[in-house]
């Protein structure tokens, strides 16, 4: 008989652990259970159909339903797991058991809840389903004042959406700077500028206090310790917690980040069950800590290899070193591993090098200013992170640069590296060459 693999969840993890079971074993029969009408769509892209840049959400969608028939993945849509057990090799769905042979958890995340009096009110606005997404839309043409709730990566995306559809829009974060817990404020700063720019208002070291409605329910305001903030719509781009709680209840491990614990296989504790995604946590590269909640393309190949092992093949997960990056405001930003608040914040000692650059010729049109900061570990001067912010070239700059840090590339190394110089696309110096060469100025005197 074949090979029974269930799937829980539809997204990138889920997605991704369904196509490599089916490409690993054809034989299996690979069944994804999903809450959502849909599978396999970029939530990632939403924040930009809001803003006009991509036109239509029809775009995100990674393939049609019919080719994941045709590729012999059963999809149930809209269907629930209420639970599963281990030892009887079961998922609850629609309170009837169903059998598996290999458990895949790809569960994913929910959005931290606002802990706060009007939490349930008509006009939050948790942007996550894309059919929700869909309706949503449709209304923010009648919208006239938002509030976004923290200034995580969504939060600073959907800051910028909803300046570019002409919505007063307001930034509600209980932190000092934008992005904190994964850059500093030197590099936060162009960004927040370019929001004021752009007529954002923005309430940094702001408690939200209550969200309060009208007499149909719909939210009219926030309260907040800087004071009342009217508005029709609140956007809740909170933290991502790690939705674990059947998996717990079923046995699964989970260990300090919150997320389940899992072996480079993507293995569980238990004994034919997998698990990839938000749901998850790895060991960072660097300092070997726990973390959780990372991006799609982690959780895509998450998936995979959960999905290649669980139908008997044989792939391993590496350590992460979580290159990131984002268009927030005017600017590009994004980074690798620590920024120099959070390596000082975990006692991590490091040296540092800064510079400010430029993305092309100096006199070619366009021209983009690119600030680079590099964090080396002391006397071995080992690349530990980066930070950057630029007008372009910083995707790039943080997938190299990720690479660096996970081959043992020194500061050294860097300032002597080769660079492409091409006028419209490079300049002579290399910001992260300066940065370097910086750092090693500093330590010379």
């Amino acid at each position: 008989m074949p090979q029974r693999i269930v799937v829980i969840g539809g997204g990138a993890a889920g997605i991704g652990a369904a196509g490599a079971a089916k490409g690993t074993d054809p034989s299996a029969e690979v069944i994804v259970f999903t809450d959502y009408q849909d599978a396999a769509y970029s939530p990632c892209g939403i924040p930009y159909v809001h803003g006009g840049e991509i036109p239509d959400f029809e775009r995100l969608f990674l393939g049609s339903k019919q080719q994941y028939v045709e590729q012999g993945i059963d999809i149930r849509y809209e269907t629930h797991v209420s639970a599963y057990d281990t030892a009887s090799k079961t998922v609850t769905v629609h309170g009837e058991p169903v059998p598996y042979d290999k458990l895949i958890v790809a569960s994913g995340w929910n959005y931290g809840t606002p802990d706060v009096a009007g939490a349930d009110l008509t006009g939050l606005y948790y942007m996550k389903n894309i059919r929700e997404a869909m309706e949503r839309d449709k209304t923010l043409d009648s919208v006239t004042s938002a509030v976004v709730l923290e200034a995580g990566p969504l939060g600073l995306e959907m800051v910028t959406a909803l300046c570019h559809r002409g919505i007063e829009t307001h930034l509600v974060d209980p932190s000092p700077w934008a992005l904190s817990m994964a850059t500093d404020p030197d590099i936060a700063k162009p960004v927040e500028d370019s929001w004021v720019e752009m007529g954002a208002k923005l309430h940094f070291n702001t408690k939200l206090e209550a969200i309060l409605g009208d007499a149909n329910g719909a939210v009219r305001a926030v309260q907040t310790s800087d004071g009342e903030i009217a508005c029709q719509l609140v956007v809740v781009a909170t933290h991502k917690e790690p939705n674990t709680e059947l998996g717990a209840a079923a046995g699964l491990a989970v260990g300090s980040a919150g997320g389940f614990i899992v072996d480079e296989s993507m293995a569980s504790s238990v004994e034919d069950v997998w698990a990839a995604g938000d749901c998850i946590e790895v060991p960072h590269g660097v300092s070997n800590i726990p973390i959780q909640g990372l991006s799609g393309s982690h959780a895509y190949s998450q998936g995979k290899v959960a999905g290649v092992n669980a139908a008997g093949g044989t792939r391993t997960y590496q350590p992460v070193y979580v290159p990131w990056g984002l268009v927030a405001g005017k600017w590009m930003i994004g980074g690798v591993s620590f920024s120099e608040t959070l390596a000082t914040a975990l006692g991590i000692p490091f040296v540092m090098g800064v510079a400010q650059g430029i993305s092309r010729a100096r006199y070619y049109p366009d021209v983009k200013p690119v600030k680079v900061k590099l964090l080396a570990q002391p006397g071995t001067l080992k690349l530990i992170g980066a930070q950057m912010v630029g007008g372009e070239g910083i995707k790039e700059r943080a997938d190299f640069l990720a690479m660096a840090v996970r081959t043992g590339i020194t500061l050294r190394d860097l300032a002597t590296m080769e660079n492409v110089y091409s006028p419209p696309i490079g300049a002579l110096n290399e910001p992260i060459a300066l940065a370097a060469q910086n750092a090693l100025s500093q330590l010379d005197t």
